[in-house]
C-alpha cells in the first residue's frame, strides 16, 4: 500500500509562484510513477504533469512552459513548481501514484491518490 501526502497550497496572486509537495510513504519510491491532477467543482478532473519513475516528464497544455515536475529520491518526494500563477489554476491539486511507474495523463491509471490541497489564485 501507498501514502501519499500533498503540502504546500495556499493563497497567492496571480503571477507569483508556488511548490507543492508529494510525499510518498508505504512502499518503495523509486517504483512509483506520480502524477499531479487537479479539480474545481463542476469540471473534470485535469491532467497537470507526470514523472515517471526514470524520471521522464510529461506535461498538461495547462502546465507547459509555466510548472515543472521534479522529483527526490532521497526525500521521497515529488514536486510540482508553479510559476506565473492564473486566476483559472486555482483548484484541488492532487498527487497520485501508478505502480507500473509510468507518468500517464489519464487519471485511472493511478491506483493511489493523496486527499489533495488546495490553490486560490486571486486577481
Amino acid at each position: 500500500q501507498v501514502q501519499l501526502v500533498e503540502s504546500g497550497g495556499g493563497l497567492v496572486q496571480a503571477g507569483e509562484s508556488l511548490q507543492l509537495s508529494c510525499a510518498a510513504s508505504g512502499r518503495s519510491f523509486r517504483d512509483l510513477g506520480i502524477g499531479w491532477f487537479r479539480q474545481t467543482p463542476g469540471r473534470e478532473r485535469e491532467f497537470v504533469a507526470a514523472i515517471s519513475r526514470e524520471g521522464s516528464r510529461n506535461y498538461g497544455s495547462l502546465a507547459r512552459g509555466r510548472f515543472a515536475i521534479a522529483r527526490d529520491h532521497s526525500k521521497k518526494t515529488v514536486s510540482l513548481q508553479m510559476n506565473t500563477l492564473r486566476t483559472e489554476d486555482t483548484a484541488v491539486y492532487c498527487c497520485a501514484g501508478d505502480s507500473d511507474g509510468s507518468y500517464a495523463r489519464l487519471a485511472n491509471r493511478y491506483q493511489f491518490w493523496g486527499q489533495g490541497t488546495q490553490v486560490t489564485v486571486s486577481s
